[in-house]
Formats: C-alpha cells, structure tokens, sequence
C-alpha cells in the first residue's frame, strides 16, 4: 500500500526537522554574541576552511565600498546584519543578508546625527548592532541611535545632542529586559548611562557619569545570586552597574578604555584591561563600594601590550591577543601566565570565541586560528582568508560568519 511508506516517510521527516529545530544555536544578536563575552553554545564548528578551494566557504557576498568598517556582523532571526559608513559625506548603511544564502535583502541608510568627526581613524561605524528579534538597533559615530523592524524600516530615532566623545564612538548597544542600554562614556564630564524602551525609544532612566572620561569598550552582563550585573570598564575603574537603575554597585581601581570586561561565573571572577596597553586585573564582583583593597585578587605580573580586541575565558583559563599577533594563556584564578605563542597574522582587533566543546577561535577575516582550550598551546589550524579588517565574528546554527572590507563570509560545513 503506497500511503504507509509515505507516511512512514512524513514522519522520519518531520523527526528530522524537529531535531534539527531542537538543535539550533542561539542568535548572535549583539557584539561578541549572547553574553558579550564571546562565548558560544556551539560544538562541531568548521575548523578548516580554505577561500581557494572553496572548502567550507558556503557564500561570500560583497560589500559595498566603505571606509572603516570596523562594526562586526550579529545574526538574528536567519538575517545577517552590519554596518558600514562612508566618511565624505557621513552616509550611514543597515546593510541585511539571508543568514544562509548571503543573499542581500535591504539596506537601509540612516541620517547622520549632529557630531561631525575631526579625527577620522575610529570613523563612524565602529558600534555593532543589536537585535531582539523584532528590532534592529544602530548606534552610529555621529551620536545617532536609530531603532529598525526587521525589514529595515524606520521605528525611532535617538540623538546625543551634548556630546564630547573622544575620536569616536566605539561602545555598542546592550540588550536587557525591555530596554537597551548605551554607556556614553565621554570627555568632559559629560559620561552618561542611558536606558531606552526598545519598543518607542523612550528614555527610562539617564545617569550621569561625571568622575569617568572616556572609553570605547562595550559593558557586558554579568549574573550573582541570580541578580544582574552590568560590568563597565571605565577610564579609572572597573564597575559593577545595576543595568534595572544605572546606579553604581562597586568600583574597583583599574586602567579601561577599548577592552570589554569578561566574567566567569564559576569563580565570581571579571577580568579586564585597558586594551592601550596596562596591567590586567581580576576582581571578585561580590562586593559594594570601593572593593580595590578587599577584592582585587591579582595583577598582570607583565603589562598587557596594546590590543584593541577583549579577552575570552575557556576552562578557568583566559586568552588574550596582544600586539604584535601574540597570543597569551593566563590561568584565571591565579594571574599565572601559562604561554605565550607568536601568531603570525592574529588580529589584535577582533576579538576571539570560545565554543562549548573547548576550542578558541582566534576569528579574522584575515586569518583564524583554531586552538585548542587548555594550558599547553595546540594549534589545530590556521584559515587565511587574506580580506582584513577589524570585526569580529558572528556565530550561528553551525556557521561562522566574517566581515572583511570587501565580502562577507559563510564558513560552514
């Protein structure tokens, strides 16, 4: 009888599908992924790739020319999307892909806001994107925050009007509950914590900052006895933040500027460094006040040199790229360096992932290396792709994607 085996057929299909939908990673909707943090839930990525054979290059699509674009891809809801500016006449672009056939859907351009760059070496993209699946949120250089649907139309639109940023903008947007989060650390005393309703663009709270300067790192969340945290690496400190009120919880004595704060939540531990190059600390977040002589559990013995990129913890162990392509493996609960390994081509810019099967990628549209996680160095691969730029990676449903100047990629097996 036809129908059994049709049926019989249907159902092994729909199992398929329903283990297959069972099996999906998570979006990667903000910078450096669900936590901030560079962490992914993922197991069994690609580790080789090649753009000469096309060994697991599933798409490459072009982009269009652009100056500085340092903002890197997320991906939500099966869309790919990222940023590009063009500095002459301050053009701001949403640009949008199909996640699995990097078929370009829309691009979308966003009026400039009121701040026009003197100095143009950070440019006006270096803000990644944010989204919650419904919206699509673009901080951009020229102090402008815009909210999009997920067909890349206008819903509503925010400028920082009192602005004295240095160079430029380089903090991203933060998702958490019903708001979405800007640290609008600045010069002048100016520095200001901001909090919007995502759905209309209201201001919820506005906090100001005033014993901070600058920085151009990106606050990532942090949870202690089931109670959030927001770490920001200010310019003389390190903070913990309630992200429901903008108030500050404890502060800690540190050098910050472009390198974003990471956490482990095993040891209570955030690690941070300016990323300009200075000591990197690790504090015990379980305080209030100034914890610098209670909770500062220890100090780079070396300085860390200058690498514009933030860190990744795997296995109580932390790895971080230095200028010029070094990589360094400190041993998280004791500050102990355990290696530290020349890589030619490693990117001080973007800023690595580690997967939940216990790899780090080093991820660059220049060149990624693949190691193993641990306290011996294992290189188990080197991917040049030869398109630099200074964005880091996206990671989605078994796929790696990677914003160079001229394309971006779809590694995959």
């Amino acid at each position: 009888m036809p129908s059994k085996p049709i049926v019989l057929t249907s159902i092994l299909l729909l199992c398929h599908w329903q283990l297959a939908a069972s099996a999906r990673a998570d979006d990667w909707p903000q910078f450096r992924g669900p936590t901030g943090q560079g962490l992914c839930t993922e197991k069994s990525l690609p580790t080789t790739w090649s753009i000469k054979t096309g060994q697991n290059i599933l798409w490459k699509s072009p982009l269009p020319k652009s100056d500085n674009p340092y903002s890197s891809p997320i991906v939500c809801k099966g869309k790919l999307i990222t940023t590009i500016t063009i500095n002459a006449n301050r053009e701001h672009h949403v640009l949008c892909f199909d996640a699995l056939t990097g078929k370009p859907l829309w691009d979308t351009t966003i009026p400039p806001g009121p701040w026009l760059l003197t100095d143009l070496r950070g440019g006006y993209s270096a803000p990644t994107p944010a989204c919650d699946g419904q919206r699509i949120f673009i901080f951009f250089g020229s102090c402008v925050l815009a909210a999009l649907d997920m067909d890349g139309q206008p819903l509503w639109r925010y400028e920082f009007k009192d602005t004295a940023f240095d160079v430029a903008i380089g903090t991203s947007p933060i998702l958490y509950k019903d708001l979405l989060i800007i640290c609008a650390d600045q010069n002048q005393k100016k520095s200001r914590i901001i909090a919007f309703d995502r759905a209309t663009g209201a201001v919820k709270y506005e906090i100001p900052r005033p014993n901070v300067a600058f920085a151009h790192s990106t606050p990532v969340l942090a949870t202690l006895n089931n109670k959030p945290q927001l770490l920001i690496a200010a310019s003389n400190a390190l903070q913990g933040v309630d992200p429901d009120t903008g108030k500050i919880i404890w502060w800690c004595k540190a050098d910050g500027d472009s390198a974003s704060p990471v956490f482990d939540s095993k040891t209570n531990l955030a690690y941070i460094d300016s990323g300009r190059g200075s000591a990197g600390i690790a504090v015990d977040i379980t305080g209030s006040g100034d914890v610098t002589k209670t909770n500062l559990k220890w100090r780079t013995e070396k300085p860390i040199p200058e690498s514009l990129s933030s860190a990744v913890i795997s296995g109580g162990h932390l790895y971080r790229i230095q200028t010029p392509g070094l990589l360094r493996c400190i041993d998280l609960a004791t500050g102990r360096d355990l290696y530290t390994q020349r890589l030619e081509g490693a990117s001080p810019w973007s800023s690595p992932i580690a997967t939940a099967d216990g790899l780090i990628y080093l991820a660059s549209s220049r060149t990624t290396f693949v190691l193993k996680s641990g306290p011996t160095f294992e290189l188990l691969s080197t991917n040049p792709l030869d398109d630099p730029n200074h964005a880091s990676a996206a990671i989605s449903d078994g796929r790696i994607y990677l914003k160079g100047q001229k394309f971006i990629y779809c590694i995959s097996r």
